[in-house]
């Protein structure tokens, strides 16, 4: 079997992350490797991981998750980011791929279509 795909979580909202957790560690080929409640905390955890794939809440108490993104990836060019949000905006989708977001899934979604979405944005 191939290394499982190491994910990464942030979410202000504790449930959501260990709803997340479980969810990702359900997965035969995923791993949640990390949790973060806000943005700074995000880029830090993001420095200490590496993580392959990042689930970014959109809204977050410090900062926007696309304010978050934009930082990682300066950082770290090659950063997957998924961001993550209920509210289906198309200004917010485009300033989401515009800040290099590799996808952007609605929370309300089917759970299989943040596992397809993991796949897609992990095999670039």
């Amino acid at each position: 079997m191939n290394e499982r795909i190491r994910v990464f979580s942030v979410d202000d909202h504790p449930h959501v992350r260990e709803g997340m957790a479980m969810f990702i560690d359900s997965q035969p080929d995923m791993l949640m490797v990390a949790q973060a409640s806000n943005g700074r905390e995000a880029i830090e955890c993001f420095r200490e991981y590496k993580p392959d794939v990042t689930l970014m809440d959109l809204r977050l108490p410090d900062m926007s998750g696309i304010d978050a993104a934009v930082a990682i990836r300066a950082e770290f060019p090659g950063a997957r980011i998924i961001i993550l949000t209920t509210f289906d905006s198309d200004t917010d989708r485009q300033r989401a791929l515009a800040a290099g977001a590799s996808a952007f899934v609605l929370k309300s979604g089917a759970p299989r279509k943040l596992v397809e979405a993991i796949h897609q944005v992990h095999a670039g």
